[in-house]
């Protein structure tokens, strides 16, 4: 598949972050370029962005317990498959499994549940997020860590200060696994993460609009 204006940016700046960081993560994962979180207000129908998304991308289903979160799950899983791409369920262990995904995000505040779950599902990948320094605290299990808001993002991340690529490079760099850049990236200053060891763009409205078609 093939990509022109904001979509190619996107892609090959993800895909130039990849190849510099390498791409694999402690777990001997591949870790996917581009990470598009969906939102059950910003992107109400993620499947139709996840089925345009480039091949070896992820999805990253955060259903925020919305009543019909199996359901959209389901929708994901069918457009993940078609398009060749991972998904990835927010914080929820049980959906994961129902919807057999290939792997969980964390928020900040569950990252010790990382080493149980790497032992539990061993072929999961496993993400959490970040919003500064690690701080002594274990990463154990972990793929990568979702690092924002690198800027000025918007949803719930809205009211955060954003962290600028100086202290986002002095965060990621500090960290024992690859780290995604999150807020506020769009085609005009993805290329600003060039300058940093990010594996890779995670975002929503950006790669929502990119990839819309």
């Amino acid at each position: 598949m093939s990509f022109s204006g904001d979509a190619d940016i996107l892609t090959q700046t993800a895909l130039a972050l990849a190849r510099r960081s390498g791409g694999v993560s402690p777990r001997g994962h591949s870790l996917p370029p581009l990470l598009f979180f969906t939102d059950p207000d910003r992107t109400p129908e993620p499947w139709k962005i996840a089925q345009n998304l480039p091949q070896g991308s992820a999805v990253v289903y955060r259903a925020f317990s919305h009543p019909d979160a199996e359901a959209t799950g389901l929708k994901l899983r069918a457009a993940c498959d078609r398009a060749g791409i991972r998904l990835l369920v927010g914080k929820d262990e049980a959906l994961a499994t129902t919807i057999k995904a290939d792997g969980l995000h964390l928020p900040e505040i569950d990252m010790a549940r990382a080493e149980h779950l790497a032992k539990q599902y061993p072929h999961w990948l496993l993400t959490c997020a970040l919003h500064g320094p690690l701080e002594g605290r274990s990463a154990t299990g972990l793929d990568a860590f979702v690092v924002s808001p690198v800027f000025t993002a918007g949803g719930a991340s809205r009211a955060k200060p954003d962290l600028g690529i100086e202290a986002f490079t002095q965060i990621i760099d500090a960290l024992p696994c690859p780290a995604y850049g999150l807020g506020g990236i769009h085609p005009a200053n993805a290329a600003q993460l060039l300058t940093t060891r990010a594996c890779g763009i995670a975002g929503v409205e950006a790669i929502s609009r990119a990839f819309s078609r």
